[in-house]
């Protein structure tokens, strides 16, 4: 019998050899959450196999905003004369899986690595809530982070940076952009987009991205899950070329304000060529932007952090 998550052949040898290993060990046999009838307790099930520990930091404290609740991590020791420089952080998971649990490792290895304090909202999720909540959450957290953080958190307003990873990686553009806007303006010194979504207008039948038709097939993030995400957190079509869903579309004068950005895409995932298509446009307007490419890796590979060595840039 074939396994429900076996690698297609097609995708098998453009795969690291580590990777296969570690798929056919640990996920070939889960059921896909797209091919199941939607039930919230899909999401107690574990979004990314091979995260890493939990690291000890300061502090790790929750905080009720209007909607959710957000977590912060607090490095250890004494905090610099002007205060940490903070770092918020959105977790992945389609708009609709995922929640505050979910990437603690990655934010206490963050928060440890760059001596900075974390903040990763709980944002609320699609189905039973669609765009644009987690928008308006990830934003109410990067303003509280701002307005609050040097009182309650010991934070710097003035070192502020943010960032996330596939949903996350959207939402970070977004707020980026949102934050700039502001009279006056949060500042930000550096947006970074982990395989980011930024076109939710792609179809696998389209040339404009060949990652779509390259990696319809590829593990993980395949076509099929793509657009069950994108139908749950934006059922309302007219909704998904607005530039606070598709940061892509986004007007020239406005993504000119985006911070320096650091964009990740992996070879064999399908928003691949989105994501470097959207730095294409951050540079055309005059935005620092650099990028890495990761070869032979599939859309989660990141989010492995247990299983992978530490992120370079």
């Amino acid at each position: 019998m074939t396994a429900p998550q076996a690698i297609d052949p097609t995708i098998l040898p453009r795969l690291d050899p580590e990777y296969v290993a570690f798929h056919n060990e640990y996920v070939a046999h889960e059921v896909p959450p797209h091919t199941l009838p939607w039930d919230p307790a899909i999401r107690k099930r574990t979004t990314v196999p091979g995260s890493a520990e939990l690291l000890q930091v300061g502090s790790i404290q929750d905080y009720e905003l209007s909607h959710c609740k957000v977590r912060v991590f607090t490095p250890e020791g004494v905090p610099p004369p002007d205060g940490w420089p903070a770092y918020v952080w959105y977790h992945g998971g389609g708009w609709t899986l995922g929640n505050i649990d979910t990437e603690n490792a990655f934010c206490s290895r963050l928060c440890k690595g760059a001596k900075c304090v974390v903040a990763s909202p709980d944002y609320r999720l699609a189905p039973e809530d669609p765009y644009p909540a987690a928008v308006e959450d990830s934003f109410e957290t990067l303003q509280w982070i701002f307005e609050k953080g040097k009182s309650l958190l010991g934070v710097d307003p003035t070192r502020l940076a943010c960032g996330g990873s596939s949903a996350g990686g959207n939402l970070a553009a977004i707020i980026s952009m949102q934050v700039a806007e502001l009279n006056p303006p949060i500042p930000l010194k550096l947006a970074q987009l982990i395989v980011p979504v930024t076109d939710n207008t792609a179809l696998h039948t389209e040339d404009r991205y060949p990652s779509w038709k390259e990696n319809a097939n590829t593990v993980w993030l395949n076509t099929g899950r793509m657009l069950w995400f994108r139908n749950f957190y934006i059922p309302n079509e007219a909704d998904r070329t607005k530039w606070d869903n598709s940061p892509i579309f986004a007007p020239d004068e406005l993504l000119a304000k985006s911070p320096k950005t650091w964009i990740a895409v992996m070879e064999l995932d399908i928003l691949r060529d989105e994501g470097l298509a959207y730095g294409k446009r951050l540079k055309k307007v005059g935005v620092p932007v650099s990028h890495k490419v990761y070869a032979k890796a599939p859309h989660q590979i990141l989010a492995m952090d247990g299983m992978t060595s530490p992120m370079t840039t």
